[in-house]
Formats: structure tokens, sequence, C-alpha cells
């Protein structure tokens, strides 16, 4: 019996076990093996961050905040950036607009006894982050795992094959967008609502975004709230920053998770759940951003809520975006792998209601403004709508007989006329 299990133990057959219980463990996802190699560098990685914690924050909703030295925060990783000097404050004040061009929203004319809410975020409920430090919204294991790679985590998917001729068809969109002048700042009230996220490995999103050169190589900066399983590890409504310079190819990602955005505040964390949110028919929850260049820096800044701003994207790392974008969008992008094609995701937009210019109830965006040769903030020359699949999620822009254009999107995504 002895020399039978020894010979076991030592055939070939064993040896590839034994190799396997060396090099790889158990996933935490659907039981799949996952490398030995790629769990120690996710907990590599989580640990840099979680050392150079000067405070840490237990928030109610489940996050974990770390506060962490502006100087070491995970921006200054990038190759461009190791000789750069933080820009604590942009160079002067960004919301600057002129009284003759500023109009009453709409909707707040016809709802002034029912203010909007003010967002917040739970985390601050349990502490605050001191001077000299940003909040950094700790990355969960589990999901840095689930990733195609470590260094792909918190990265969209390109949108496109690798022939320009081939799109797929991964990704719906429903936006405003304007075209034509050159544009170096685009801002919005955007409606705060938790759409249903079918799949894990699929988004919902609602954003102002700015973006310049050719569908298959564009370079972009976006802002608003998502929910995004595959980085946050839930379903909860989150603020998130994104850019990238190749159309998601290899660059860019969500909020802190790559180096590249350089966060100024210690009032809020990226990535951290947004609340209250809004309520068919209720009060209605909203956040302001406005992303713009700083014209004597040429960084590219976002401003959360009127006065907070967040940080910014260095020009270090933008060809196009170096300068003036040539485009400034508004709305709401889905991401699945089943659209196109039945059975289409039940993964909804906005809310996961269509468009509804009379009570509110859908994706909105609400003071729609853009700034072109000028620090002043404007309502754009033109716009227009568009959208990738009608009978899943709409656009309707209202304007007529309005002081104040108003731009509503959204829908449930898999319905009868879109199965």
């Amino acid at each position: 019996m002895a020399k039978r299990f020894c010979s076991i133990g030592f055939s070939p057959e064993g040896m590839v076990i034994l190799l396997g219980i060396i090099f790889y463990g158990f996933g935490v996802s659907e039981g799949n093996l996952i490398p030995g190699k790629k769990i120690l560098e996710a907990r590599k990685r989580i640990d840099s961050l979680k050392s150079l914690a000067v405070k840490t924050i237990q928030s109610e909703d489940g996050d974990i905040i770390d506060c962490i030295d502006i100087y070491k925060q995970p921006a200054f990783n990038h190759p461009a950036l190791k000789n750069h000097t933080i820009q604590m404050e942009p160079s002067y004040d960004p919301t600057m607009e002129p009284t003759t061009t500023a109009r009453k929203s709409t909707f707040e004319k016809k709802n002034k006894d029912s203010p909007l809410i003010v967002t917040s975020q739970l985390w601050q409920k349990n502490g605050s982050c001191p001077p000299g430090t940003i909040p950094v919204r700790r990355i969960q294991e589990k999901e840095l795992l689930k990733a195609d790679s470590i260094q792909d985590f918190g990265r969209k998917k390109p949108s496109f094959q690798p022939t320009p001729d081939l799109r797929e068809t991964n990704r719906s969109m429903s936006i405003l967008l304007t075209e034509g002048f050159s544009y170096s700042g685009v801002k919005g009230d955007i409606k705060v609502w938790n759409p249903f996220v079918e799949s894990d490995d699929e988004y919902s999103i609602s954003q102002v975004s700015l973006k310049s050169g050719p569908w298959y190589s564009f370079e972009s900066l976006q802002s608003g709230w998502a929910v995004n399983p595959s980085v946050y590890g839930d379903r909860k409504t989150r603020l998130f920053v994104y850019w990238t310079v190749d159309a998601y190819k290899t660059t860019g990602c969500f909020d802190l998770t790559c180096p590249g955005f350089v966060q100024t505040s210690n009032e809020v964390a990226l990535g951290a759940a947004i609340y209250p949110i809004s309520v068919p028919f209720g009060l209605p929850s909203q956040i302001t951003i406005y992303i713009f260049r700083d014209t004597s820096t040429n960084n590219w800044w976002v401003q959360y809520g009127e006065k907070i701003n967040l940080g910014y994207w260095p020009a270090e790392l933008f060809g196009l975006l170096h300068s003036n974008a040539h485009g400034a969008e508004w709305g709401g992008e889905v991401y699945s792998l089943k659209l196109g094609h039945p059975p289409h995701t039940k993964t909804a937009m906005g809310n996961g209601q269509f468009p509804d210019g009379v009570f509110g109830n859908s994706g909105a965006v609400r003071r729609l403004r853009v700034r072109e040769n000028s620090i002043f903030l404007k309502f754009p020359e033109w716009v227009s709508t568009y959208q990738d699949e009608y009978d899943c999620y709409r656009t309707y822009y209202q304007a007529d007989y309005m002081d104040e254009p108003e731009f509503y999107f959204g829908g449930p995504g898999q319905n009868p006329v879109c199965p």
C-alpha cells in the first residue's frame, strides 16, 4: 500500500495536482480557479494603498474610506506625471456666468415649493479626512480578481472590433450632443436614480462628457453617477469620473483605480455612494457636474455641486484634449454583451422609464451649459439628440416655449418592442 501511495503521489498526474495547489487558488466567483500570482498581485495593490492611510473611516453602507496623503495618491504612478506639480485649486472662479444669460430652470419654477434635494455621501456621517489628505474608497479584493487582469480593473471595454468597419454592440447610448465649436467646459444638473442592472458585468451611467477625435480612437472626459457592480461590488448609485485617450482600448479608468486623475478635495470620495436617490413623483435628487479646462495650466478640472473642486486630469495625459474638445454630451450609457440581439439585457437607463418631460419621471439633465472661447458658461448654440436603440432607450429634448431647455432620456432595456 505504501509503495502504491508513493507511485501515485509522484506520478505525472500527481505532479500536476501538486503544481496546481502551489500556483493556483480558488476564485471568488463561479468557483473558477484563479492564478495565485493574480491573488498576490491583487493583495499587494490593496495593501500598498492601505499602508498609506493616515486615517480610516468605516461607512454605514459598507465602504471603507482611507485618508491618504495627497502627494502619495495613485495618480503619480503614471509615467507622464513623475515630475508633476499639484495644482491645488483652479486659477480662477469656474462658476462665473453672466447675469444677463443666467436663466432659472423651468423645472425649478414648476417646483419652487419642493426644492431639489442636496446629495451627500454616507461615509461623511462617520468622520472626515484631515487637510492634506484625500478620501480613497478601498477596492475590494473579490472585484479585483474578477477583472481580466489586475491592470484592466476599472476600465471600460473597447466599443469596437480591431477593424474599424466592424463595430461591436456592447454599448448603448441616449445622449444630447453639441459640436461645431471648440469647447473648454461642459456642465449639467443630472437627476440621480438607481436603475436596475441585470448582470454583474454590466453597468448603467448618467453623465456629462467632453470628447475629441474619431469614434475608433477618441479622447474623452466623463463624470456623473454609475451603477457598476464590476467596479464597485454592488448596485448602489455612485459618483464617478472617467477618462480615456484611445477609445477605452488601453488607457483610462473609473475614479482612482489607475494612475491619472489627481484628486485635491478631502471632502468627497470618488466611487462612494450618493444619497439620497430620487423617487418617482417624489422630491428629485440631483448632482451638478462641471468639467472645465484651466486656461493657465490646461488641466481639466471636475467640479461637484457648484462649489467643490474634486481634482483634475493633468494636461500631460492628453493629445487632442491638451487644448479644447470638439464636442460635448449629456445623457446615459448602458454596457452589456447582450445588446443588439435578443434576448436584450434588462439593464435600465435613467430610472428604467422612457423619457418623461411632464413629470420628470425618467433620466434627466437640466441647466445644460458649455464653455467655448470664453471663461463664461452659456447654453450651447446647437444641439441634437442621438440614441443607439430607440426601442430600448430613448431621448426627448424639451425646448419649445421654455426659458430653460431640458433633456430627458432612458428606458427599461428589454420590453415588448425590444425583445
